[in-house]
């Protein structure tokens, strides 16, 4: 199993102001003190490095207009890490290829940071969350094809090796694509794409990318179980688990009360994410017609970040729940190295097996020492014995 250190390096001073103002799309910046993000940014990317040094995977992700993330483009800290760390592979999940206005200078920086890491790039392609749709200044109306007409515009600028051609389509036209430098592994980086419904998995397994699911093992279960079904169907064998992964929040303590302690601080994540306003999270055009009607009729109890499914529980919200209550639908991970490893491995079983994990070790107002020392301990004392486990899991499977 490869396991990936993740966070969406939020802006926490801010969150105090969040009675008074959303703290996603709205929030006036007057709230943000240059010094002190600095202080942050800087100790995020100091435990990227140390999760290369313990042998861990990075990956990084894009917001943008939000206190809960301060990583405006996946491309920047893929670029500091591809040069700073010596081993990790390093998943950017995603770039909101949907929401770019030039796919062709997307894979010219996967490209290039591909290339200054010696062929440690994993791409992950995504639409982009209905929050960033203001601040791009996108139509969500045509924001799925124009996905898939930026997915095809990237995978041709890397794979094509015979001078310039051209591109004329419905979103993009290009007199001239000639992309220097071209990726270091061939014929491209591998891509990944997140899906949070089976109802979106059939065009990535027709693919064979890698499906990333997150959050929830319900649902996770079901996209797992769908993105097989479709191999079947293709008359394809038993997809590897190296075509799934799951993230999870992930926090490790020397005593159970410690690792609970550091779980509760990172799933402020879900607080924060909850409190996207309607208008801006799903804006007219955003959701098929259908399943706004559908919605309609039948009014969610909550959204994907306050109503999670449990797995032999009830449903539960992970804004508010015990953080015990995090681990039973899926959404955290926590406790002492033996507790951590023992829930993973539940969870690896329940879902069928997968072969990415991406741990969000850091969330909320997490220190930077808690971080360090959760990291140390998962990567010393949960890590080899995760790898042993699903090295032998695949030995009974190729059996």
């Amino acid at each position: 199993m490869q396991v990936y250190h993740f966070t969406e390096c939020p802006y926490t001073p801010a969150w105090k102001h969040a009675d008074r103002v959303p703290i996603r799309n709205v929030m006036p910046n007057r709230y943000f003190d240059p010094a002190e993000a600095s202080k942050l940014l800087n100790e995020r990317l100091d435990e990227w490095a140390l999760a290369d040094e313990l042998g861990l995977n990075i990956m990084v992700n894009e917001h943008h207009a939000t206190s809960t993330s301060l990583s405006v483009s996946g491309s920047l800290p893929l670029a500091i890490m591809a040069r700073e760390t010596r081993s990790a592979r390093l998943l950017v999940l995603g770039i909101p290829l949907g929401m770019r206005h030039d796919p062709v200078l997307v894979a010219e920086e996967m490209a290039y940071a591909d290339v200054i890491s010696g062929g440690r790039l994993e791409m992950g392609l995504v639409k982009g969350g209905g929050v960033e749709l203001g601040p791009t200044n996108s139509n969500p109306a045509t924001l799925g094809e124009r996905f898939w007409e930026a997915h095809d515009i990237v995978l041709a600028a890397m794979t094509h090796h015979d001078g310039p051609f051209n591109y004329e389509g419905r979103h993009f036209q290009y007199r001239q694509i000639n992309i220097w430098p071209r990726p270091y592994q061939q014929p491209h980086p591998p891509v990944w794409m997140t899906c949070f419904s089976p109802a979106t998995v059939r065009e990535v397994a027709d693919r064979g990318y890698v499906v990333a699911a997150t959050l929830s093992a319900v649902i996770a279960k079901a996209i797992f179980d769908a993105y097989r079904k479709r191999w079947a169907e293709l008359g394809r064998s038993t997809p590897a688990n190296d075509r799934f992964s799951y993230m999870a929040q992930i926090a490790v303590g020397h005593t159970e009360e410690q690792g609970l302690a550091r779980l509760s601080q990172v799933r402020r994540y879900a607080w924060a994410s909850s409190l996207s306003a309607e208008q801006y999270s799903s804006p007219p055009g955003y959701k098929p017609a259908h399943i706004v009607a559908k919605a309609l009729r039948n009014p969610a109890n909550g959204s994907m970040f306050t109503n999670i499914p449990g797995r032999q529980g009830p449903a539960v919200n992970p804004v508010i729940c015990d953080p015990r209550d995090l681990i039973d639908p899926g959404v955290g991970f926590g406790g002492t190295p033996d507790q951590v490893y023992e829930q993973i491995v539940d969870f690896y079983r329940y879902c069928g097996g997968f072969g990415h994990l991406t741990a969000m070790m850091h969330g909320g107002p997490l220190s930077h020492a808690d971080t360090a020392d959760s990291l140390k301990l998962f990567a010393r004392e949960v890590m080899p014995r995760l790898r042993e486990f699903t090295g032998e899991e695949a030995k009974k499977v190729a059996a």
